[in-house]
């Protein structure tokens, strides 16, 4: 494998690392708690579903060689974060 093949994989995921929220059209925060695939991603969407509401983006795989070479699909999850106000209510 040659030095370019691993700076393509470093540059890729040093633009996955900048990725950690979102605001939804509704106004809703979102955090990113996972990246990945395969058994992993699945394993992480059950913890992450009893922590609260998840939503699932599938992404490009393009960058990703391991996933590109072997067809995976490549997810973020997202978990919905809290407003103060509504945390208060629920105590």
């Amino acid at each position: 494998m040659t030095k370019d093949y691993f700076d393509e994989i470093r540059e890729r995921m040093a633009q996955e690392e900048l990725v950690q929220k979102r605001t939804d059209a509704q106004g809703n925060r979102w955090r990113k708690v996972y990246f990945g695939g395969g058994s992993h991603f699945r394993n992480w969407l059950e913890q992450c579903r009893e922590l609260g509401e998840v939503e699932i983006e599938e992404i490009d795989p393009t960058g990703f060689k391991c996933y590109e070479q072997d067809g995976e699909k490549v997810y973020r999850i997202w978990i919905k974060v809290k407003h103060k106000a509504s945390e208060e209510k629920s105590k």
